[in-house]
């Protein structure tokens, strides 16, 4: 019976790790409302982003020169980068809704087909992103949770 018991409990243990969990989605929604913040604080935060995004991607600027891709400072640029912010925002608000979550996952997912994304530039996003909480929240950035929440959020969308 304890055999059964130590391996039922390590299958439980690797299931929860491999995704987003309660206590998980509350710790990303509390970290996210800090590192986004408020007002101007949130434009920073995506003019941040998208800086080492272009940088260090230049070919990711293709994609949206619909928005003035080619110049982050523009308003048309700025505009775009806090829709997907903000869908972000509302994305990871649901973490603890799955049926919301799902519907909210599913609309994006088509909003990035009919855009013809490459899914290496969600991997891209996620990464600096990483990088920009990190900076934002310091040790303080519990990443385990936020690889687990934010994989299950990318890989719907993607």
């Amino acid at each position: 019976m304890k055999v059964f018991l130590a391996v039922f409990l390590l299958a439980f243990a690797a299931c929860v790790s491999a995704d987003c969990n309660k206590l998980e989605g509350l710790k990303v929604k509390l970290q996210w409302a800090r590192a986004f913040g408020t007002a101007h604080d949130r434009l920073a935060f995506g003019l941040e982003l998208w800086k080492g995004i272009l940088r260090e991607h230049p070919e990711i600027k293709e994609p949206f020169g619909r928005v003035r891709g080619d110049n982050i400072y523009s308003p048309e640029f700025g505009a775009h980068s806090q829709r997907v912010l903000s869908g972000l925002d509302i994305t990871i608000s649901m973490l603890d809704t799955p049926d919301m979550l799902a519907a909210q996952l599913a609309h994006l997912k088509s909003q990035h087909v009919e855009r013809n994304l490459k899914p290496e530039f969600f991997d891209i996003f996620l990464n600096h992103l990483l990088e920009v909480l990190g900076d934002h929240l310091g040790t303080n950035l519990d990443f385990t949770a936020w690889k687990d929440c934010i994989n299950h959020i990318i890989d719907d969308i993607k």
